[in-house]
């Protein structure tokens, strides 16, 4: 059975050169032109969500243009609108998608706009056929089984709880409670705002309240976590660690760690469309075909990991070996420049992969 894409979770910082690393991981994944979707459902209540979810919109246009995404926003910002999420003509980009997003606002507030809506489901839906999803601060919280009420409790005063997630990992068998901005300080010495502003002593109690079979993951600002279900796997990158909580028991993974998805619980793969609306598939198998016949291939795996290489050897200051690297792209078809935003590429067409 072929698995599904790729899913990223941003502890922070994804308009930033960390989540820059992120996106680009992910981007030399996909076909050309990356078609993004960003959802703008988690800001829906916020008077300015559009220039929210135009800003991670702008930065991937501008510092990733090398990969020539395609990039509309979603407006999905409330049930019942006119331009909410069950509205089928303001959801089209969600179905061409290759790479959707979903970033800052409010947990609870895009888990109750988002959940059993028609756009959810596409998601869903492109996600079972391949697409890449990156979910960043509140969107990342929303979209596990259990969501932390970040306002309710910090703002308002609510006792420590959890509500009902989006469940993007239900049907594979994990039950995630994912908490952004771990290692948060912005309290400074006399307020803990560490655990997503809910300190370590509410925290604690928190973890108390999940189930057993229950894994709560702590993600710190500016790190990415990524589960590749293709290879099983679980890649840790940026500045910080993600923390794994489960039984009980902590454990930190540190940047640059790897590990298998079995460490987040027994992993089941659901049938394609399982859980999914027929309507719903109908659409998304429809338009992935029309995609099918206009997309051009993918960057060839080999060339992604050696650009990788090569980045990983400069930042290291391994300067011979990133030289060969770069010799040897150039040797299949491809010139790399350096840039203060980080590598860019062009084909040269010479001994094309």
């Amino acid at each position: 059975m072929d698995r599904p894409g790729i899913v990223a979770f941003l502890g922070s910082g994804e308009a930033a050169s960390t989540g820059r690393r992120v996106h680009e991981w992910l981007f030399t994944r996909l076909a050309q032109p990356v078609r993004v979707a960003i959802l703008e459902t988690p800001a829906g209540f916020e008077p300015n969500s559009a220039y929210v979810a135009e800003r991670i919109a702008e930065f991937l246009r501008v510092r990733l243009q090398n990969y020539r995404p395609r990039v509309d926003v979603v407006p999905a910002r409330r049930r019942g609108a006119p331009d909410g999420p069950d509205n089928p003509a303001v959801l089209t980009p969600l179905l061409r998608a290759s790479y959707i997003f979903m970033g800052a606002g409010s947990p609870t507030y895009a888990a109750r706009h988002l959940a059993g809506t028609r756009a959810w489901h596409t998601l869903v839906a492109r996600y079972q056929l391949g697409a890449t999803l990156c979910f960043a601060s509140a969107g990342a919280i929303a979209a596990g089984a259990y969501a932390l009420p970040v306002y309710e409790i910090y703002k308002a005063g609510e006792d420590p709880h959890w509500r009902p997630g989006l469940d993007i990992f239900g049907p594979y068998g994990l039950r995630l409670a994912i908490v952004t901005h771990w290692n948060n300080a912005e309290g400074g010495v006399h307020l803990d705002t560490s655990h997503c502003f809910m300190g370590k002593a509410r925290m604690k109690q928190l973890l108390s309240l999940l189930p057993d079979d229950a894994t709560a993951l702590g993600i710190d600002e500016h790190t990415g976590f990524i589960m590749e279900p293709s290879t099983q796997s679980c890649h840790v990158l940026g500045e910080g660690s993600v923390t794994l909580v489960r039984g009980g028991s902590a454990k930190a993974y540190p940047s640059g760690s790897e590990f298998p998805m079995s460490e987040l619980g027994r992993v089941r793969w659901p049938a394609p469309g399982e859980g999914v609306p027929p309507e719903v598939w109908r659409d998304v198998i429809a338009n992935q075909q029309a995609e099918a016949d206009e997309e051009p291939e993918a960057m060839p795996q080999e060339v992604a990991t050696l650009i990788e290489r090569r980045e990983g050897a400069r930042r290291r200051r391994d300067w011979a070996l990133a030289d060969a690297l770069r010799d040897e792209l150039a040797s299949l078809g491809y010139r790399v420049m350096d840039t203060p935003d980080g590598p860019q590429w062009e084909t040269t067409g010479a001994n094309p992969s």
